[in-house]
């Protein structure tokens, strides 16, 4: 801004020096005296003197006011001469002349328009309009909030707004425009606490966010709920399960120390808080209650928490739950060397097992329908349910979180794959209950296993397998002092956790049944006692023999079990596990293998393998006489036998074990050290028993047979494997003979290693 300048007056110039007039010589005054008298005409010579106007008067100089000096002037160096200088336009304070103000002016300006627009921002934004739950009191009521009320009555001196059943006030003024039932959005103008009375106003706002209001209550960790029974709490977790209730919604509610049912009722069967999903963080505040003999809370309010209060609060249940779930280090049952390399991948798989109960997501399991795996299922069984009753609230938990179904062939196939998806998906969406842990017992390590786990993690369904059968060519080897201590296979890509002692150099000798028993102790070590004669039925089973099998018969033996006792109950779930099909036969299996039902046991072994006795031979007696034996030049003892035609259908023996009883008849005649192979088939499969010898001197594999009838016999639709010794095979029947022969080609092609 241009003013004048404050040293020159706006002149241009200043007085720098002064010098004599040159005018009148530095006198002050002209040269010519001024004669006053001589300019009055008329005047009396009396009043010329009376006022002395005769005399000469001097004339004072006029270029320098009679000062007899003149200024000199000089250029004002402050503007330059133009008699203006540019000032700020705030402060007046002198500036450049490319600049309107200065820069602490400036700088003052920009934090007011930053101020300005924040405030303008602030008008314009959104506000807050809270709606109080169902517990907030008076004492909770903030004067700088907005409310959102409903208008109850009206009368001329203002309305009544409700906000909740607790808090209501007056809204003072013309109410003419509002009706009873009108929504209204109102500010505090007066709290009185001691008349418990609340003045409000109306406001205005068109632009607002509504958000839940509630009560402030300590956080309490659902551990600690025994301790709080009729008082009102306030728990916050995750939400694990949602259900339906002909009554109430049932939502269970998870924290880092424990599990709570809580029940919401608005209408009888009509869901309560439809906002919340399952696995959503929340805060419940409710009265804890007793329903059913188990501790309840009966919610009053439940709000989804913000990201930040709820990642903070699935970290800190994340950290704690990964606690819990990590296994007690406790030994093995016996000393084995396989064992100690499994050792990480066990405690892994236990792990997972105890991480998915502390979860609320339901066991699965799947096991081959033997011996073994019955075995290996039991022992999961009783390892896993004692948990989750412990961890979950409802009195049905172990039926809601624990199934356990037998599988026919020793793989996961498509047929139990889909069961197992459409009731898992049935169930959450009935339920609210998560997608379960699959836990393949006995079988899942093949090739053949791939597609219907392929089919499992589509859906992102964990999956862990304890298997003992062979899971073919191992892609990846980790070697240490010549020990293999872990190694990949193709089934890898498609399990979370994998055990198997092929992936760390042991073979199927050590069963399914032993593996899984160790599991369940590391899970639960409470069940030691109870389950641990169970690896001696399973080796038995399953015709094991090693360093292992004997240590475990020697603890069964300890706890009263002989060998023969052991072999008989292992005969007799063979038998059970034929007429129970696809039913797990919790109750007759608990009683089968002793781990429940102590005092009928013994009746129950003794009816069973009488029957299972009595049909076994029925079996042979028909099968026996048809058996076609030779004796090949490789020194190789060949037993083949036509099971569909000679041997009884649709009854126990199968098929399967029928060729087992057959081999071991041959086994009893010629001696358990020759090689010795028996195939037992029917129009469209094969079962393949052999002796260890076969395998240890030939190099007799199941599996490499099945393979190389693939490649050989391709339009075949060759299928199967198993152990080395114990496997099927399975093709079209119209190319059955040319099949069986290949085998039998193939067998007799076999050489001495």
């Amino acid at each position: 801004m241009k003013t004048k300048c404050p040293k020159c007056k706006g002149i241009g110039s200043i007085v720098v020096d002064y010098k004599e007039c040159d005018a009148c010589g530095g006198t002050g005054f002209e040269e010519d005296a001024f004669n006053v008298g001589s300019h009055f005409k008329g005047i009396t010579s009396n009043a010329k003197a009376k006022f002395d106007l005769g005399g000469e008067e001097d004339i004072p100089c006029e270029a320098c006011n009679g000062k007899g000096q003149v200024e000199v002037y000089q250029e004002c160096p402050h503007c330059h001469g133009t008699g203006q200088i540019n000032v700020c336009r705030d402060c007046g304070k002198s500036i450049g002349n490319q600049h309107d103000l200065c820069a602490s002016c400036e700088e003052k300006r920009k934090l007011e328009k930053t101020k300005h627009d924040e405030f303008e921002a602030r008008r314009n934004a959104a506000r807050d309009v809270y709606v109080l739950d169902s517990i907030c009191e008076m004492r909770d009521m903030d004067k700088d909030k907005l409310y959102k009320g409903r208008i109850t009555r009206t009368e001329k001196y203002g309305a009544f707004v409700s906000l909740n059943n607790n808090v209501w006030g007056l809204m003072r003024g013309d109410v003419s425009e509002y009706n009873v039932g009108d929504d209204v959005i109102v500010f505090i103008t007066s709290i009185k606490s001691r008349e418990r009375k609340i003045d409000l106003a109306p406001a205005h706002v068109e632009n607002y966010n509504i958000k839940k209001l509630t009560k402030s209550f300590p956080r309490t960790l659902i551990d600690k709920l025994e301790e709080n029974k009729g008082r009102m709490v306030r728990i916050d977790g995750e939400v694990q399960q949602i259900q339906q209730t002909s009554g109430p919604t049932i939502f269970i509610i998870r924290d880092e120390s424990a599990t709570a049912e809580i029940a919401a009722f608005d209408k009888a069967g009509e869901r309560s808080y439809a906002e919340i999903e399952l696995g959503d963080f929340v805060q419940v505040v409710g009265e804890v209650n007793e329903h059913g003999g188990k501790t309840q809370i009966e919610s009053s309010s439940m709000v989804k928490l913000d990201a930040k209060n709820a990642n903070k609060l699935h970290n800190l249940i994340d950290d704690a739950l990964n606690k819990k779930a990590e296994p007690k280090h406790v030994d093995f049952l016996v000393k084995s060397d396989v064992l100690n390399r499994l050792k990480p991948k066990m405690r892994e798989a236990a792990r997972r097992i105890r991480r998915a109960i502390l979860d609320g997501r339901t066991i699965l399991i799947r096991h081959h329908n033997d011996a073994d795996g019955i075995c290996s299922g039991v022992a999961m069984e009783k390892a896993v349910i004692p948990l989750i009753e412990e961890i979950n609230p409802s009195n049905d938990a172990q039926y809601y979180y624990f199934k356990r179904s037998p599988s026919k062939a020793p793989f996961y196939e498509l047929e139990d794959v889909v069961k197992d998806l459409s009731f898992a998906l049935e169930d959450q969406e009935r339920h609210g209950q998560k997608l379960p842990l699959i836990v393949l017992l006995d079988n899942g390590s093949t090739e053949e296993d791939i597609v219907a786990l392929m089919q499992a993690k589509i859906y992102d369904i964990e999956v862990v397998v304890i298997d003992h059968h062979s899971p073919g060519e191992l892609l990846t080897k980790e070697v240490k002092d010549g020990e293999i201590f872990g190694a990949t296979v193709a089934v890898d890509e498609y399990v979370d956790c994998h055990v198997n002692p092929y992936l760390v150099g042991g073979d199927s000798q050590l069963t399914a049944g032993a593996i899984s028993a160790e599991v369940a102790h590391l899970i639960n070590p409470d069940v030691k006692d109870q389950i641990k004669h169970l690896p001696a039925v399973a080796a038995l089973g399953d015709r094991a023999d090693c360093g292992e099998v004997c240590q475990y018969l020697e603890i069964a033996n300890e706890k009263g079990f002989t060998k023969d006792h052991l072999a008989k109950i292992a005969e007799c779930v063979d038998f059970e596990a034929y007429f129970l099909r696809f039913m797990n036969g919790r109750g007759i299996m608990d009683t089968i293998l002793a781990v429940d039902n102590l005092d009928k046991h013994e009746k129950m072994i003794e009816a069973l393998y009488k029957e299972y006795q009595k049909r076994v031979d029925t079996q042979l007696k028909a099968a026996l006489p048809n058996i076609k034996r030779t004796k090949f030049d490789n020194g190789i003892y060949f037993n083949i036998i036509d099971v569909e035609k000679y041997a009884h259908k649709f009854t126990f023996p199968a098929p399967g074990k029928t060729c087992g009883f057959v081999h071991d008849k041959v086994i009893n005649e010629l001696g358990i050290d020759k090689p010795i192979v028996t195939l037992g088939h029917g129009p469209d499969f094969g079962v393949f028993r052999a002796t260890d010898a076969v395998n240890e001197q030939y190099g007799f594999n199941v599996n490499e047979i099945v393979s190389e009838m693939m490649e050989k016999v391709p339009q075949a639709g060759i299928d199967g494997g198993g152990h080395e010794c114990a496997g099927s095979i399975k093709y079209i029947e119209g190319l059955g003979q040319e099949v069986l022969y290949k085998v039998v080609e193939e067998i007799q092609s076999l050489s001495k290693k």
